[in-house]
């Protein structure tokens, strides 16, 4: 009869949890932790990309060594940085060290606009492309995790799930803070083989009428 009555418990208790929200919890808990190891996994390729990119771009423009140098730095400070994507000052600085490293990452790129000789560099040429396809990886990845940890959040919130919640020790997970919500749908250009525009020439003044 005891072994009857440990079974009917556990059954009781599987349906309670599983109404109660326990089962969705732990699913959407590991979307947010797949997520997130994909986030990394699209900064990580970019980090990768930089040496060469740098090491290029040196090869043409040595005088450039502020700027290279600022690259260089900001990829070890992100190197750096054991990140807790759970607590929610460690996933700000993260988030501060790769804003600056996509800082300087542009100003490099802009500066390299100026040597001709490099931009027709074809090694320079194919980090260029990877670039600009890792940040589009990361603009895509960034967004499905703030989506996905937004999903989280106010399941967590509901009832009856913010019971269960609460009685096993599962709280709102921090996200990333967007100052321009632009920014999550809009990767940064790096594409410099179309020149920018001229700025238009100032208009000559009418010839003065006859008479005057």
């Amino acid at each position: 009869m005891r072994p009857f009555l440990r079974l009917l418990s556990l059954v009781l208790l599987a349906a309670l949890l599983s109404g109660c929200g326990y089962n969705a919890i732990q699913q959407k808990d590991e979307a947010v932790k797949a997520g997130w190891s994909e986030v990394l996994n699209q900064y990580k390729r970019r980090a990768d990309l930089i040496p060469n990119l740098v090491k290029t771009v040196q090869g043409y423009a040595q005088q450039e060594r502020q700027v290279l140098t600022e690259v260089t730095n900001a990829r070890a400070r992100v190197g750096q940085i054991q990140v807790n994507a759970d607590d929610a000052a460690s996933l700000a600085q993260f988030q501060q060290a790769q804003g600056e490293l996509s800082g300087a990452l542009q100003r490099l790129l802009v500066v390299s606009e100026n040597y001709p000789n490099l931009k027709s560099d074809q090694s320079f040429r194919d980090l260029q492309a990877q670039l600009e396809g890792t940040e589009n990886r990361i603009t895509v990845a960034r967004g499905r995790y703030i989506q996905t940890v937004q999903d989280y959040n106010t399941y967590i919130r509901s009832f009856p799930q913010v019971i269960t919640a609460k009685l096993f020790g599962y709280k709102e997970k921090p996200n990333f803070t967007v100052e321009n919500e632009a920014a999550i749908s809009e990767a940064p250009a790096v594409d410099f083989g179309t020149p920018a525009p001229a700025p238009a020439s100032p208009q000559a003044p009418p010839p003065p009428s006859p008479g005057n």
